[in-house]
């Protein structure tokens, strides 16, 4: 694997539903924002409205170039039902050169 500067992070958010979760995903990747998006479910435990909340909820996971984080998270944000979504991204260290080229080749046309 190859060291990459950070060039590239994966972007993480939660959806209340499969269909709207694998919605947003396929809308992110079909806008190039994103070369890929992972979508499963997870169980979520959090503080709101002053107690404990457990849900079960949608992870998308979506692997962009660094540069294009902020868009996403923009687009991410302005599509979502929640009032305070979770709308993270997390470097990538490092990883295969191939798979990192296929990542920016996928999503040149964003910007």
């Amino acid at each position: 694997m190859a060291a990459n500067e950070h060039g590239f992070v994966v972007v993480t958010t939660t959806h209340e539903t499969e269909d709207r979760a694998r919605d947003l995903a396929s809308a992110a990747v079909r806008d190039r924002l994103a070369a890929c998006a992972q979508v499963y479910p997870v169980r979520s435990v959090y503080w709101w409205e002053g107690e404990v909340q457990d849900a079960e909820e949608w992870r998308i996971d979506l692997k962009t170039r660094a540069e294009l984080a902020d868009r996403l998270g923009a687009f991410l944000t302005e599509r979502h039902p929640y009032e305070t979504p979770e709308v993270v991204a997390v470097p990538v260290v490092a990883g295969s050169p191939g798979y990192l080229a296929w990542v920016t080749a996928e999503t040149s046309s964003a910007g």
